[in-house]
């Protein structure tokens, strides 16, 4: 899938939000998270990937259409 950023400026903080939430679960902490900070990102199946793809499509056609809504294209890819 090629990056939109020309999408970008359209996209809120309810869309980024509806993204972490979809992939939260994924994400697992180390036992001494609370001192290394860090953790994993646990691999996805390939339904989840189609979910995913699926997902990421409806997105990129919401962000579209308010790219049209506010009057610009939505189709210059830069």
């Amino acid at each position: 899938m090629k990056l939109r950023l020309d999408l970008l400026k359209h996209l809120t903080t309810e869309d980024v939000m509806e993204e972490a939430v979809a992939t939260v679960h994924r994400f697992k902490p180390e036992p001494l998270f609370s001192t290394t900070g860090t953790g994993s990102l646990s691999s996805a199946s390939t339904q989840e990937r189609a979910r995913e793809e699926a997902h990421s499509m409806e997105l990129i056609q919401r962000l579209e259409q308010r790219a049209r809504q506010s009057g610009q294209s939505g189709t210059d890819k830069k």
